[in-house]
């Protein structure tokens, strides 16, 4: 986030200090829950107040859980395809036949992976569908699904935030990815609103008067990485980051224009 051009852009801003800030107090959420009335009550608890720059990196998990996004693992009939990629992979075959449901394609299977492009157009792992910190009921298991739509997702917490604490804040929706070539895990940002997801600085001058040719900032998953350092991905029950002290000066574009064109995808 740092740049010693004195020159300011159409994606300069004065501040360069950026804090990461959990938000402690979020309950189990339950299908119907209004998240901006959790978040209210939160920063409430912590006499915490928002500042018309702040992001808040909510995690995908509460998203989806809010909206109801479950499946019965029992009520899941495995089709052969499922059958199949299961003996390959050793993955169970409901969750092989949600993520089939789930999908567009099947990118790699092999054993312990299943690499496929998401109806949303992420390329991820079994199609993001989890089961961690997913409670079951009456000795069921049930798994979690994306949102149906992250960026619409992003623009009602966002607008209903508004309404309850009279500040226009921004709102990423975030979700961990494994990366090709690299181990571990990322938060990226599944949807956004408020920001500019991503920043075209094609075009600029670079500190040598160079025009920049191919720089785009992915300035959505940026933050959504920073936020995971303190949202942690285990048991530490924080889903809720408050990220401020900077938002570029860049036009507002949401997530879908961090996803690649199938044209340009060399990777698949």
């Amino acid at each position: 986030m740092h740049s010693d051009n004195p020159q300011a852009g159409k994606a300069r801003t004065l501040s360069r200090r950026l804090c990461f800030e959990a938000l402690p107090g979020i309950p189990e959420v339950q299908p119907g829950d209004a998240l901006d009335a959790h978040i209210a009550h939160a920063l409430a608890a912590g006499a915490l107040e928002l500042a018309p720059d702040t992001i808040i990196v909510v995690a995908q998990k509460i998203v989806s859980k809010a909206e109801g996004r479950f499946a019965w693992l029992d009520e899941i009939k495995p089709s052969g395809h499922a059958l199949e990629l299961a003996r390959i992979t050793g993955k169970d075959p409901r969750l092989v036949e949600l993520t089939l449901a789930e999908s567009t394609r099947v990118l790699r299977a092999v054993p312990g992976v299943l690499i496929v492009r998401h109806r949303l157009g992420y390329v991820m792992a079994n199609a993001g569908i989890d089961l961690s910190n997913v409670p079951g009921e009456g000795g069921r298991e049930r798994a979690l699904l994306l949102p149906l739509a992250p960026d619409a997702s992003a623009a009602a917490l966002r607008a209903s935030l508004r309404a309850r604490t009279g500040t226009s804040v921004c709102v990423i929706v975030s979700d961990s990815f494994g990366r090709p070539w690299r181990n571990g895990v990322v938060n990226v940002a599944l949807g956004s609103a408020g920001i500019p997801a991503l920043i075209d600085r094609r075009g600029e001058p670079d500190r040598h008067g160079r025009t920049l040719q191919i720089t785009q900032t992915a300035f959505a998953d940026a933050i959504a990485a920073g936020a995971a350092v303190v949202m942690g991905e285990g048991d530490e029950g924080m889903p809720v980051v408050l990220a401020s002290g900077f938002l570029p000066t860049a036009p507002e574009v949401d997530c879908k224009a961090l996803l690649r064109p199938l044209e340009a995808d060399l990777f698949q």
